[in-house]
């Protein structure tokens, strides 16, 4: 409601009123709109802005350490079940220790 809302306003501040047998958000209403007020009809937008991101690395490196240690658990419970090692708590932190390093090493270059 909101985009509707600002697309009417900018719709009128520039003094272009849709014909009625126009949908609202079509590219001859939005036409000389900057494609920041634009929104979803914009395809490379989101990629735009995602590559420009960084991201939060408290994140990364908690994603990192709850998938290392789940992929870790798996790894050593498969094992378990072949009888090459136990399924213990020593072991899956060796396990996901291991992972998270390697990840993060890999990933920092």
């Amino acid at each position: 409601m909101r985009r509707v809302r600002l697309r009417m306003c900018l719709v009128a501040r520039l003094g272009r009123a849709r014909p009625e047998n126009e949908a609202p958000g079509t590219a001859k209403e939005l036409r000389g709109v900057p494609s920041v007020f634009v929104g979803m009809s914009d395809a490379n937008g989101f990629e735009e802005g995602a590559s420009g991101s960084q991201g939060d690395p408290r994140v990364l490196i908690a994603m990192n350490v709850v998938l290392s240690t789940v992929f870790s658990a798996t790894l050593v419970w498969g094992l378990s079940v072949i009888g090459a090692a136990e399924l213990t708590a020593i072991n899956v932190a060796t396990g996901a220790i291991l992972l998270f390093a390697l990840t993060y090493a890999i990933t920092l270059q």
